[in-house]
């Protein structure tokens, strides 16, 4: 909601009857964090002198100095459609994180994306916006609550009820979103059994990443209500499409696509080949930002649909990045690679960086490729001087360490502390014995 004051949302919370109040934040794992606070501390909260620890929080302060202020962004203001049938309802606000000494902290996601616009800003744009294509399963739960892995319909591409039996659970979820303020723009059933879609429109680039956190927030709790699970994982079953998450992004100045000329043949501007040539250069370096679970590699193999290659294109959707043929102030490029466990604001951070890198250089961009890349041999793609993303989180890993830009992408705090939490995370998936090692070798050795 544009343009809201302290005294209007006082107002508005006193005549909603709103009892509960959540200050908002994520982590930089992108999970969504909350402090509640009942209406008696509204004053204190629309102040930011609500005060957290830190220190519990992923990657974000050492115990010595934890306290920390959440300072809510008013223009986030909302109230949680399924809490107004209790009488007592919950509003929540989507807050910034500061230090004591009332500076924005560089760990928070949030404030490290709003340090890239910056930079953004110093070059001429105005903005940054993003459409996001988030997908998500809906699994059953069983008696005592638990996800399955047990598909809720044997739908596929665009089917509808009785083959797609997740439709009402998805028109439910659009339900609660556009009483929340989305512009959802359609709401379909994707490739995969039980794989659903709703796209929504697009916003500048803090706004857009907070509604993927408000999204992801609603599917799930609106799922629960039809006694399923949603999840966002990358690659939940094996054989079938996973879950990819597109960014649709442009750069503005002013009223006018930076991305759009409309002298050129192709109606692509030079700033954007320039932009599309930093993402294609720095792609490795950032793809465990924006693909950053175990899982998320599972997805990145041919065959399903997700990119694996490093390419761009006009008209296919095998390579990294796709050209929408639509011009004008509708020009933008699709970056197909990134998944839905990534933290949206991070994920963003690098992508801008990296465009932005490619203007400043004036870095020629590569042909596209207008081939399905998957049918290819290898040395057919050498041959298009087309490389692979990386084939594992760990490799991914590995190229990020000694990546430049994505180090000043997200700042020497987030970059330090994600690094060191993947890694963790890829040791402790290396030393696990999985299901097909013990179908593959028990019997055999």
């Amino acid at each position: 909601m544009e343009g809201l004051t302290r005294d209007k949302i006082i107002d508005i919370a006193k005549a909603e009857n709103v009892r509960f109040i959540r200050l908002q934040f994520s982590d930089i794992l992108g999970t969504i964090k909350n402090v509640e606070v009942p209406l008696s501390q509204i004053d204190k909260a629309l102040e930011g002198q609500m005060m957290f620890d830190g220190s519990s929080i992923e990657g974000f302060t050492r115990i010595e100095e934890s306290d920390m202020y959440l300072v809510p962004d008013l223009n986030t203001w909302t109230i949680f459609p399924w809490t107004t049938s209790r009488g007592d309802k919950v509003a929540r606000l989507i807050c910034d994180v500061y230090k004591i000494d009332g500076t924005p902290f560089e760990g928070d996601p949030r404030t490290n994306l709003k340090t890239v616009l910056k930079e953004m800003e110093d070059m001429g744009f105005t903005s940054f916006n993003l459409g996001p294509e988030p997908e998500f399963f809906l699994f059953k739960l069983d008696e005592r609550g638990k996800p399955t892995t047990e598909l809720n319909d044997k739908g596929g591409y665009f089917d509808l009820a009785p083959t797609d039996s997740g439709e009402n659970c998805r028109r439910d979820i659009v339900i609660e979103l556009e009483d929340m303020g989305f512009d959802i723009e359609a709401s379909h059933h994707e490739v995969a059994e039980g794989q659903h879609e709703i796209d929504f429109k697009y916003a500048d680039a803090v706004t857009a990443c907070d509604n993927i956190q408000t999204f992801k927030l609603v599917v799930k709790t609106v799922a629960r209500k039809h006694n399923l699970h949603a999840t966002f994982m990358p690659k939940p079953l094996f054989g079938i499409n996973g879950n990819g998450m597109h960014f649709n992004v442009s750069l503005f100045r002013g009223n006018k696509n930076a991305f759009f000329d409309e002298s050129a043949e192709d109606g692509l501007s030079e700033e954007m080949k320039y932009f599309m040539a930093g993402v294609l250069k720095h792609v490795k370096g950032f793809t465990a930002v924006t693909n950053p679970l175990v899982n998320s590699y599972k997805r990145l193999v041919p065959g399903y649909e997700a990119p694996s290659y490093i390419a761009w294109s006009k008209k296919n959707r095998s390579p990294l990045m796709r050209i929408p043929s639509s011009r004008g102030l509708s020009t933008r490029v699709e970056v197909r690679s990134v998944d839905p466990s990534a933290n949206p604001y991070l994920a963003l951070a690098v992508i801008l960086k990296a465009g932005l890198d490619g203007i400043k250089n004036k870095l020629e961009l590569r042909e596209s490729i207008d081939l399905n890349l998957y049918e290819l041999t290898r040395e057919e793609r050498i041959h298009h001087g087309v490389e692979d993303l990386p084939s594992t989180l760990y490799n991914a890993l590995k190229v990020m360490r000694d990546s430049e830009m994505t180090k000043e992408a997200l700042g020497s705090h987030i970059f330090k502390a994600f690094y060191e939490h993947k890694m963790l995370e890829w040791d402790g998936y290396r030393a696990n014995v999985s299901d097909w090692e013990i179908n593959q070798y028990m019997d055999k050795y």
